[in-house]
Formats: C-alpha cells, structure tokens, sequence
C-alpha cells in the first residue's frame, strides 16, 4: 500500500523564500496524513511560468538553493517536486525526486508545448528517458504534465516496460471552460487503458493572464477517480494505492500483455532502485471522506 499526498499549492513566480515555505508547511500537513509520498505542481519552486527569467543563471541557481532546503526536510517522506534543473549547458523542466533526506535522481519533461500560451521549447530541453522509481515491490513513474496528454508517451512505456504500479504527473495545466472535464477524461483513459493508478498534481493560481484551477486527481487502475482536488483553491488530497489490485488488473488484461510485447524501448526505461520499501508500517490517520464525483462545469 502507498500512502500518495498531492499539494495543489499557488506558488509566486521567482518567489523562492515563501515557495520553500509554502513547500514546506504542505510537508507538515502530508506528515501529519500518515503519507509515505507527496507531490507538489509542475516548477512549483520557481513558479509557472518563469519566462524570460529562466535565461538569468542567478535565477537557476537559487531555484536549485529552495530545492536544497527541501531536501533537507524531506528525510521521512519521498517528495516529486517540480523544479529547474541544469547540466551545465542546458536547463529541463524536472522533477526532483526526493527519498532518505537525498535527491535520488530527477525527470526531464519529454514533451515541450509549444502553441497558444505555452512557449517552453524556447528555454528547455527535452528529457530523453522515463525511469522507473523501485521502492521494495512498489514501482513508481514520474512525469511532467503535457508528457501524459500523449497515448503512447513516457505514461505507457513506464507502466508497460517499467511495470510502473503508480505513474506521479506533477501539471501546471492552465484552466479554460471545459477544460476540467477534458483533462479528467484523459488521465481517466490514460489509468485504465494502461493498468495503473494515476496520481495527478495540478497548479492552483494565476500569473499574468493564466488561471490554473488545481483539480487534482488520483485515480484507480480501473480509471475511476478516488480523490479529488477543490477547484481554484489550495488543497491537499489524500489516497492509498493498493499495489497488489494494480497487479490483479493487469493479470485480467490480455491487451497489455501484447502491447507489452510490441515495445523494444527497454533502454529509455531505467529502473532506479530507491529503497527496499516505501514507507514504514505504522498506524495512519483515516482518510476524511470527500467527493469523488465530479462537480459541474465551472
């Protein structure tokens, strides 16, 4: 069983004092929910989106300090965080992930959007792999936003080749009408149609004229939506993830076992092992019972 906590937190761009803090009092918060993961919005350390201040290397590398000062905290949990991360040449948007009070390795977002209000491939490059995180049996993906928008994108090699139990999609999806529902859609096909539960960490706030409306979702392997962010407001939202029903599903699916076959791309999987379990058995507080159902269209 995986305890996952998602923190749809409103960051302020270049902001990164009260973004660290605002990180960490969600840290407390999930804690104090018994999680053994939490994850926060895609660049929630720098905010959405940076712009033309990701061209000043000041910028990037006090990005990289808040980030510093999570892992620091994070020594009891295993944190996904979005952030902006460097090879010296070149900067990705990423995902930290964070275990034992370390960075343990990251994710480099393989799909850049490039149409209406996103302008990403002018300042990332794109990621080239999709690893897979082993906690003991528990498997996790992590990726980016528009990276899971796309049927046969990181989501389904990581599940399929990865063997992925829970795929992490840490979003800073901008909000416009119907696009609630849309989104829901999607990530519900994407679980189903893969055999894995989904956890999906939206952005909550605006920045200039982007409104992002949070919504967050975790969803089982079946498709069915098990927890639910509020709508335009800070949220935490809290769901176990029972490992060995992810693994009975996929026993009862002839489909992914043939699509399993027809994939080769092994080597853009890596398998990074992390620990020998994901969190400890211990007593955890219950989960408050809230809506799963979807409320109308705003």
């Amino acid at each position: 069983m995986i305890r996952v906590a998602l923190a749809q937190i409103n960051p302020t761009v270049g902001d990164f004092a009260r973004n660290a803090e605002l990180v960490l009092d969600y840290l407390d918060k999930a804690r104090a929910m018994g999680a053994d993961m939490v994850a926060f919005p895609e660049l929630a350390l720098t905010g959405y989106p940076p712009e033309d201040l990701l061209l000043r290397p000041h910028f990037v590398r006090e990005n990289r300090k808040a980030l510093d000062r999570i892992i620091q905290a994070a020594s009891d949990l295993v944190v996904v965080i979005g952030f902006v991360d460097t090879d010296g040449s070149d900067i990705y948007n990423a995902a930290a992930v964070i275990a034992g009070g370390r960075l343990v390795n990251g994710y480099h977002k393989t799909f850049l959007p490039n149409y209406g209000v996103f302008d990403e491939e002018r300042y990332f490059q794109s990621g080239t792999t999709a690893p897979v995180f082993a906690f003991g049996e528990s498997r996790v993906g992590v990726n980016i936003c528009e990276d899971i928008w796309y049927p046969g994108g990181p989501t389904k090699l990581q599940s399929l080749v990865g063997d992925a139990h829970l795929i992490v999609n840490i979003s800073a999806s901008p909000y416009h009408a119907g696009k609630s529902l849309d989104r829901e859609r999607m990530l519900c096909t994407r679980a189903e149609d893969n055999a894995v539960a989904l956890a999906y960490c939206n952005l909550y706030g605006g920045q200039d004229e982007l409104v992002f409306d949070g919504n967050s979702l975790i969803i089982n392997e079946a498709g069915h939506v098990i927890a639910r962010g509020l709508a335009f407001e800070e949220d935490l939202i809290v769901a176990d993830i029972n490992v060995e029903r992810v693994f009975a599903e996929r026993l009862r699916d002839p489909r992914r076992r043939r699509e399993k076959l027809r994939i080769t791309q092994d080597d853009a999987v890596p398998l990074i092992e992390v620990s020998d379990a994901l969190g400890p058995e211990r007593e955890r507080p219950a989960i408050a019972e809230r809506a799963s159902h979807r409320p109308d269209e705003v």
